[in-house]
């Protein structure tokens, strides 16, 4: 995670998106709800279950992987922040993973998706149980997507 001043306040404010909206769709918090913005980044990007988004482009790029989704990927922020969201699928499940993102976008959250994802070294592994939600920006606007899960294991 970067730790000049300007990213700080950039991810006090995704973190605040990411929590915002997890809240609004689902009704519950994902942290403590009291602490403050740059607290707040901080637990988030430190709690020990996973926490990814990607933006809305054509093609979403993840925006943000915390500590724990980095390690299960196998790839550090900066490899990660910036990677096209469907290279995080092998290529026989992308249109899976494509049926899933659509769901979200037409209903807003999931709360039952599990799958199959895979490592920077082709490490295979199962995610359960996991939440995706719809993000928007400050004036509305379709922002991405989130997901997060805390039940995994590795394959293989």
């Amino acid at each position: 995670m970067p730790e000049p001043s300007a990213a700080n306040a950039w991810l006090a404010e995704h973190a605040t998106r990411l929590l915002r909206w997890h809240r609004h769709w689902t009704g519950r918090d994902l942290i403590d709800p009291g602490l403050p913005p740059l607290e707040a980044a901080r637990a988030l990007y430190q709690a020990p279950f996973a926490v990814l988004s990607h933006d809305s482009a054509a093609d979403p790029e993840f925006t943000y992987a915390n500590l724990t989704a980095q390690h299960l990927f196998e790839m550090s922020w900066d490899e990660i922040v910036g990677l096209p969201s469907r290279y995080s699928a092998e290529p026989m499940l992308r249109e899976e993973r494509e049926r899933l993102l659509a769901r979200v976008r037409d209903q807003g959250f999931i709360d039952d998706y599990s799958g199959i994802r895979i490592g920077k070294s082709g490490r295979r592994f199962s995610i359960h149980a996991a939440t995706v939600w719809n993000l928007f920006d400050q004036a509305g606007n379709p922002a991405g997507q989130a997901a997060c899960f805390s039940d995994w294991r590795r394959l293989g």
